[in-house]
């Protein structure tokens, strides 16, 4: 059986360090939950890491030993919002955050899926997992970059991407910042973090 890795097929899973690039992000469906806060701070945020995950790997064996269509895991990801743009460069106010943490699945896995794999999750997956839901995220035009290291060292990036490259291209932020980590950062040293980050403009 072959395994689809949707990181290779899908083009906006790859980025350039150093670079920002305009894309065209086409219509995901994810599985998402919502929270707030400083993710460092554990609780809830570790809560929805663990209920993606558990979720995400039952579906994965749902639709290969139901479907014959295996497909690898996808990274974790996040929508970060706050109501001052500052805390995310500037200020760097994480108590402020909120965020969606995001697993792309295949536009395959349906309704009926989710349920059945929230369910049989439900007992190692933690209290987080009555928090997910299943939908489709539509991005449209898109700034991504890759960022090579610690996530609080995103902020000089995203300086330069709020102030130089969106206004000197004639763009406009809207929609949520999103970020995809490619490194699994409860393993992965900081200055070795690989994650793009990206922005919806019009």
């Amino acid at each position: 059986m072959d395994k689809t890795d949707f990181k290779k097929t899908v083009p906006s899973y790859r980025a350039t360090a150093g670079r920002f690039e305009i894309i065209e992000v086409p219509p995901l469906q994810y599985l998402m939950i919502d929270g707030h806060g400083d993710p460092n701070a554990g609780g809830p945020f570790a809560e929805a890491v663990t209920a993606l995950f558990s979720v995400g790997y039952k579906l994965k064996f749902t639709s290969k030993n139901d479907l014959g269509r295996d497909y690898a895991v996808m990274p974790l990801e996040g929508l970060w919002t706050s109501d001052d743009p500052a805390n995310f460069t500037t200020a760097l106010d994480k108590s402020t955050w909120d965020w969606t943490m995001l697993m792309m699945v295949p536009d395959w896995i349906d309704a009926r899926m989710f349920t059945a794999a929230r369910d049989a999750a439900r007992t190692k997956g933690g209290p987080g997992v009555d928090r997910l839901r299943l939908e489709t995220l539509n991005e449209g035009r898109c700034v991504q970059i890759l960022h090579l290291g610690s996530f609080d060292s995103e902020a000089a990036t995203l300086h330069r991407l709020h102030t130089e490259f969106v206004p000197d291209n004639g763009l406009q932020l809207r929609g949520v910042h999103h970020e995809i980590y490619l490194s699994d950062f409860t393993r992965t040293a900081p200055e070795k973090l690989r994650t793009i980050l990206r922005q919806p403009v019009a």
